[in-house]
């Protein structure tokens, strides 16, 4: 009853080729196609060690030293204020932190810009 009719039992352990899930399926190491490589959309080797400012997702603000970064847009930034704006404005010191990508809706250098009046906004009468 235990054979059940599958033919010789087999040895378990490495001996043999290996495979994949047990399938008989030999795994490779290397790739059979290379696949071109995706450039990043963002190039951001030339804010390393400029001041940058970051908007999250739910409304959050912080500005700091760009330090690092990876493909998936998780930053390092050094000596982070953090713009808190409710209940009354104020900023809040953070020093070294790491942001992570998915979070992050929008990103702009400090330098070279400077806050606008609305120019959708309806003059007040």
């Amino acid at each position: 009853m235990a054979d059940r009719g599958r033919g010789a039992p087999r040895a378990r352990g490495g001996g043999g080729a290996s495979t994949r899930g047990g399938r008989g399926t030999p795994v490779s190491s290397a790739p059979s196609i290379d696949k071109p490589r995706r450039e990043a959309i963002l190039d951001l080797s030339k804010y390393s060690n400029e001041r940058i400012r970051v908007k999250f997702t739910g409304g959050r603000e912080v500005t700091g030293t760009l330090k690092g970064y990876d493909q998936l847009l998780n930053l390092v930034l050094d000596d982070v204020e953090e713009d808190i704006s409710h209940p009354e404005p104020r900023t809040r010191a953070l020093g070294l932190v790491v942001l992570r990508g998915p979070t992050i809706t929008l990103l702009s250098p400090v330098d070279g810009s400077e806050e606008i009046e609305n120019p959708f906004l309806a003059p007040e009468q």
